[in-house]
């Protein structure tokens, strides 16, 4: 079933009162509890949930103005400190088909750093400038998660640019106020640090037993984003899911603006968090916008989540395996691509799922509430519905036979028929020795 190509849809389901009783069977099998999960997950990572607007880190590397010259097509107007070396980021800032929006943002990725970019265009009498006048304003930071919060300013700044050229007063007061104090792993210049966890934008959760980390992705984007995400995708995006939790290298495609796009790129990466300690976690890389200048970097990638406004990637099929236009989700691997077919336990979970949300908005009403936070719901689920899979998988690892059955897969929340190649992707990248026992029928449904 196709979802809605309104991103405001309501991500809603008709049910009757009776279902908002606790008791009720809404909490179901996928629920590990649910409701009562959401609540332990406000306690522990409430300090990761603050949006508060005046709780910035000091996280700023560079801040520079990008520009649009009509003889020598995209420069760097000027940028601060002024001594790095900012090749192509007049490209990530303003990426190709720009010019065809009035303004947009960007988020990229510029070897071990994250920038966001402000883009703004404006008609002008000027027979020099072509009738209109384009830039960008963004700035390159350790960590993307609190990028969001300097949007504000950088749409402000890049309004004044275009009207008032060449002051950059207010853009170097916000460095200074604003500049990160780099670590020693920057001793190589600010595009060489090492991974870290400023790097990747998580948090780290480490074992008390072992020095294995694993990754948890801070929720700190714009309130609304994992549900209109949600929304966008309906059934699909448990195929989303799936090919993310595989690790996949996943391109998004659209035309500008390319902002939303973007926070399409988080969201997914939210998507394939967990907490359980595997042997093997593989490593999950937002990528965010890119361009043809980055197709070495991407060619060298085992698993990213990306998004682009050039058609062109759609046709070098070794830089991706799951290509998103739209809403339509693709795979040229065949392997691959039962996975895409929407299954009874994908259309039960996405049920569920939409359930809950309905229950909370009663809840709230109830107490009178005037906020629902879809977005900690929506990534709570898919962080326990996770952690349910690998405990189990590796419960059974640890048992006499190692044997997984149907009765097994059910309770993960996977159809015995329909997820079994999704199932053995699965053991197989995260090396989790088990016994397949579910039949394999020729005619999967």
């Amino acid at each position: 079933m196709a979802a809605s190509t309104n991103d405001s849809s309501p991500l809603l389901s008709d049910i009757n009162g009776d279902d908002f009783r606790p008791e009720s069977k809404l909490l179901g099998k996928f629920g590990v509890a649910l409701e009562h999960n959401v609540t332990r997950k406000l306690q522990i990572r409430g300090n990761f949930l603050s949006r508060n607007p005046n709780d910035v880190e000091n996280d700023v590397v560079v801040i520079f103005v990008v520009a649009f010259d009509t003889k020598s097509g995209n420069i760097v107007e000027w940028c601060l400190p002024d001594d790095n070396d900012l090749d192509g980021v007049e490209f990530k800032s303003m990426p190709s088909g720009a010019h065809t929006t009035v303004s947009d943002f960007t988020y990229f990725k510029m070897d071990n750093l994250y920038g966001l970019s402000c883009f703004a265009k404006m008609s002008v009498d000027s027979e020099a400038e072509r009738g209109a006048r384009m830039k960008s304003v963004g700035l390159l930071s350790t960590s993307y998660t609190n990028l969001y919060r300097h949007m504000p300013f950088l749409e402000s700044q890049v309004r004044q640019q275009l009207e008032t050229p060449g002051k950059y007063e207010g853009l170097e007061a916000f460095f200074h106020d604003h500049k990160s104090l780099l670590p020693a792993t920057f001793n190589d210049g600010p595009h060489q640090r090492r991974a870290s966890e400023a790097d990747s934008g998580v948090s780290v959760i480490s074992s008390p037993k072992s020095d294995h980390v694993l990754p948890h992705m801070r929720i700190t984007h714009p309130a609304g984003c994992f549900g209109q995400f949600i929304n966008f995708f309906g059934e699909n995006i448990f195929t989303l899911w799936k090919y993310v939790l595989l690790r996949r290298r996943v391109l998004f495609f659209s035309p500008p603006p390319i902002g939303v796009v973007c926070f399409r790129v988080y969201c997914a990466c939210t998507l394939g968090q967990y907490e359980v300690e595997l042997e093997t976690s593989p490593e999950l890389k937002p990528y965010f916008y890119i361009n043809i200048a980055d197709i070495d970097s991407v060619e060298s990638e085992v698993s990213y989540v990306a998004c682009t406004t050039e058609k062109i990637f759609q046709e070098k099929k070794t830089l991706y395996d799951v290509f998103i236009n739209n809403q339509d989700i693709t795979t040229h691997i065949p392997r691959l691509r039962d996975i895409a077919k929407i299954n009874k336990m994908d259309r039960e979970k996405f049920n569920f799922l939409n359930n809950q949300r309905c229950a909370q908005m009663f809840r709230a009403q109830e107490t009178g509430d005037d906020e629902v936070d879809d977005d900690h719901l929506f990534s709570t689920f898919f962080m326990e519905q996770n952690n349910h899979i690998f405990q189990t998988l590796l419960d059974v690892s640890k048992s006499v036979d190692k044997s997984l059955t149907s009765e097994h897969m059910k309770d993960m929340g996977l159809d015995p028929v329909g997820d079994r190649q999704f199932l053995m992707e699965l053991l197989e990248l995260y090396g989790i020795d088990v016994i397949l026992m579910v039949d394999n029928p020729c005619c999967p449904t």
